[in-house]
């Protein structure tokens, strides 16, 4: 199921960048070439970012097929638990600032926009579940945190709304950090996860869940 939905985050994600909110910034008021300057200082920002462990956190667990040996995992996540949750919770209040700037550029955008979103965070949201377990979390723990975590996009989308609001200009570069965003992550991150499943029988689920992730983006903005 997880593996699924990385295939369908890839379309969803990439649609609605390329296809969606970079249209909606570069057809605004705004400089062109500082919205591309900006896209490029964000890509770098994001791989930065991962560097220092922020944007992403390794997901691997105690009989994951990785060979290490017995308790390296939960030593390791141990050491970084408490650092997930709160790079999560930073990454989630991101998202929420993200989805008000697309509800305030388009409606159908904000929709396109929360679903390339919750998409990516399905897969992501098991993923830290796993580690905090590994990290010594109880079950209902590490439900409990996840959940604050997540509502921290809540609350990045209620300032995130009345504060754009009234400051419209900023939109377009908000769109433009949130392409790269799902540009970055699902080209470094997603879709080397998919090539680890080269057979032509793992290959073609892949191809069909990306194009469906498109079409569904293209369908939910027919309209715009």
């Amino acid at each position: 199921m997880v593996e699924r939905m990385v295939s369908l985050s890839v379309g969803i994600m990439l649609s609605t960048s390329f296809l969606h909110a970079l249209p909606e910034a570069f057809e605004s008021r705004a400089d062109t070439r500082s919205l591309f300057a900006l896209l490029l200082g964000s890509l770098l920002g994001f791989f930065l970012l991962e560097k220092f462990a922020i944007l992403r956190h390794s997901h691997h667990h105690e009989g994951d097929g990785h060979h290490h040996s017995h308790g390296h995992d939960a030593h390791q996540a141990g050491k970084s638990g408490w650092m997930i949750l709160v790079g999560d919770g930073m990454h989630n209040f991101t998202d929420g600032i993200l989805i008000a700037a697309a509800f305030l550029a388009n409606p159908q955008l904000g929709i396109v926009t929360g679903l390339a979103i919750i998409a990516h965070e399905i897969p992501q949201e098991i993923g830290d579940f796993i580690v905090l377990l590994n990290a010594g979390f109880t079950r209902r723990r590490a439900y409990m945190y996840n959940l604050l975590s997540s509502l921290m996009a809540v609350i990045g989308g209620v300032l995130g709304y009345y504060t754009l609001e009234n400051a419209s200009n900023l939109i377009p570069y908000v769109l433009v950090v949130a392409s790269s965003g799902f540009i970055y992550i699902a080209v470094s991150d997603l879709m080397p996860q998919m090539q680890r499943r080269a057979t032509l029988r793992e290959t073609i689920p892949q191809i069909l869940l990306i194009g469906l992730g498109i079409v569904l983006v293209l369908y939910l903005t027919a309209g715009h």
